[in-house]
């Protein structure tokens, strides 16, 4: 059904947030003083400390070619310049029934650390069981999931990702907004924050300015026993060779970061991208509008026990 409503619809983990919704000062002077070395550097020490004495052992496969992107829970809906890293990988080599015990494993290395849940610990009697969590000392926020590769024998992939609190980066303009900068609240779901910084990877490879049209933003859809996150926007109308040198941009990004890509042709002589991603399952679209503008939009299912608490 999530396929459907992408196909058919055109239409962060948040940063300085502390307990209970409240800005935590101790956590926004950290990452006011943190740089893109010292964020990223942490960010693999508590990759490190999940996977480190695991058996079996596992390599760690990234998902994604940079760690690096815009802030997407800036103050405000500026273009603040701020930046955050955002690493996710997958834990490959192993078998596929030992997902679900690497899961566990990353779970009690984080608990033994003293990093608390974002959301209730997971349900383990769940075939694909999810966490969400995250450091209290300097924010950093966590989660891992498994991707399914059997579900008729409960195998598959385990995944950890692990995202930095904002910090300073380059100077925006409002020209150059990344529509994925949006304001989240404090009890944001996972979902939300995900469809959020998938767009921002699109934008980004894309490579072209976002311009607000009516029905831009978050939507939150019910489907039967499914609740969908929705994220929309659209780009500044393009000529058809800027057009076509922005969908292979976005076309090659998506396909690098191990998502499933299919290129479809429209009646118009243009095409549209659909993609899914390979751990989370999310549903990413790229097509052309009838001004020319390329019009992007991405969702994702809102599992149960994702909101962080």
């Amino acid at each position: 059904m999530a396929a459907t409503l992408l196909i058919m619809t055109v239409g962060a983990a948040a940063c300085g947030v502390g307990e209970g919704g409240q800005s935590d000062k101790t956590t926004q002077n950290r990452a006011g003083t943190m740089d893109e070395q010292q964020a990223t550097k942490r960010a693999e020490e508590i990759i490190h400390q999940a996977v480190d004495g695991m058996l079996p052992k596992p390599n760690l496969k990234r998902i994604g070619p940079t760690p690096v992107g815009p802030c997407l829970a800036d103050d405000d809906s500026s273009a603040s310049g701020r930046k955050q890293v955002a690493l996710t990988y997958q834990l490959t080599d192993v078998p596929g029934s030992e997902a679900k015990r690497l899961l566990r494993h990353v779970r009690d290395a984080w608990v033994k650390q003293r990093y608390t849940f974002a959301s209730p610990d997971a349900d383990w009697n769940d075939p694909y069981p999810e966490i969400y969590m995250r450091t209290p000392t300097d924010d950093f926020w966590m989660d891992g999931i498994i991707g399914p590769t059997n579900k008729e024998t409960g195998e598959g992939i385990a995944a950890i990702s692990v995202t930095s609190p904002c910090f300073a980066g380059g100077a925006g303009t409002p020209s150059e907004v990344n529509p994925a900068a949006l304001r989240t609240s404090p009890g944001a779901s996972d979902a939300e924050r995900r469809v959020l910084g998938h767009s921002s990877r699109i934008y980004e490879a894309l490579g072209v300015r976002h311009q607000p049209q009516a029905g831009d933003g978050v939507g939150r859809v019910e489907d039967g026993a499914d609740v969908l996150m929705h994220h929309a926007w659209s780009t500044v109308p393009l000529s058809r060779e800027a057009r076509r040198g922005a969908m292979s941009r976005g076309r090659d990004s998506l396909g690098g970061a191990g998502w499933d890509v299919r290129v479809l042709p429209l009646e118009s002589d243009e095409e549209m991208i659909v993609a899914r991603h390979p751990v989370d399952a999310s549903l990413a679209r790229v097509a052309a509008s009838a001004d020319g503008s390329l019009r992007v939009a991405v969702t994702a299912v809102e599992h149960d026990g994702a909101r962080p608490a």
